[in-house]
This record gives structure tokens, C-alpha cells and sequence, in this order.
């Protein structure tokens, strides 16, 4: 009579399979994820080359790809990625939301308000884009404001804005993702 394997040492046998072979499972963008979230960068790093060399065409795999390039401050790169996915998938807004918080960073507001403004006709109710747009109007109000200050003396009203606005920016951060 022939025995048919346990599924638990199935299991075992197509994990050690996958990990030899170096295929990806079907739960890596949540270990990415997971690795991400506890700051374990060069793991998630490695994890997300692996499934995006596995799958080049997942955009899943190349948005965590890039979210890791981003928290590692690899801007430049992560910027290509982002681009690339909103070029690819224009109807998802989280890479044009990632877009404009790298383009904020590198002093590109109008590109940020660009990238936002089109996540928010992808999905106008989309958190991050709606939050991030808020604070790069801030950020470009700032910005105004200061250019207005070299024109001549501020009067005390706009000096208090400007001050207050200051503040809150240095205190709330674009939101990823």
C-alpha cells in the first residue's frame, strides 16, 4: 500500500523547494511588508529583489521595491520605480501619492502638487494623497510667503502665519505610501 505525504511535511518540502530555487511564496510582500514595518531594511531589500527577479511584472512587487528604496533614502531610485508604475498603471494612485512625497523632498512642489492632484482623480478619496496635498499647498504657501519677506518687511499678521505654518510643517512629514 502506498503512503501519501503529511501536508505538513508537503508543505516543508515545497517551502525548502521554493528557498532553493529562489522562487518567491505567495505570503513575500507580507514578510516585506512585516520587515519594513520593523525598520529591517536590508532584509526587505534583499526580499523585494528576489520577488521582483521572479516576477518582473508585478506591480506589487515593484511598488515594495521602491517603498524599501525610499525608506532607505535611495530617492533618486525609488522616484524611477514610482514613475515607471504610474506610467505603467496611471489608474493607481499610491505610486503618484509616492511620486509627489519624492518630488516634495527633492524642493519640486509644483511636480508634487501635479502627482497628487492626479492620484486624487484616480481616487479622489485617497487619505495619504488627500493629506499630502494639503501640506504641499502649505509647503507652497510657505514658500510664497518667504519670497514675499525678501520683497520687503512683513506685517505682523502674515509674519504670525508664516511662523505658524512653519511649525506645523516641521512637525507633520509627507505620508507614504
Amino acid at each position: 500500500m502506498r503512503m501519501l505525504p503529511c501536508p505538513a511535511a508537503l508543505r516543508a518540502l515545497v517551502a525548502a523547494l521554493a528557498c532553493a530555487t529562489g522562487a518567491v511564496r505567495a505570503d513575500e510582500p507580507a514578510e516585506i511588508r512585516a520587515l519594513i514595518a520593523h525598520g529591517e531594511l536590508a532584509p526587505a531589500l534583499q526580499h523585494a529583489q528576489r520577488a521582483m527577479q521572479a516576477r518582473p511584472a508585478d506591480a506589487q512587487a515593484r511598488f515594495l521595491f521602491g517603498v524599501v528604496l525610499m525608506d532607505l533614502e535611495r530617492d533618486d531610485e525609488a522616484l524611477a520605480v514610482f514613475t515607471q508604475l504610474s506610467e505603467e498603471y496611471p489608474e493607481l494612485p499610491d505610486p503618484l501619492n509616492n511620486v509627489a512625497v519624492l518630488q516634495a523632498r527633492a524642493g519640486h512642489l509644483a511636480l508634487a502638487r501635479l502627482a497628487l492632484e492626479a492620484a486624487l482623480r484616480n481616487q479622489p478619496g485617497h487619505r495619504a494623497a488627500l493629506a499630502n496635498l494639503g501640506q504641499v499647498h502649505l509647503m507652497l504657501a510657505v514658500q510664497a510667503w518667504e519670497q514675499a519677506a525678501t520683497q520687503g518687511p512683513l506685517d505682523a499678521q502674515l509674519l504670525r502665519r508664516l511662523e505658524a505654518a512653519r511649525t506645523l510643517l516641521a512637525c507633520t512629514p509627507l505620508s507614504p505610501r
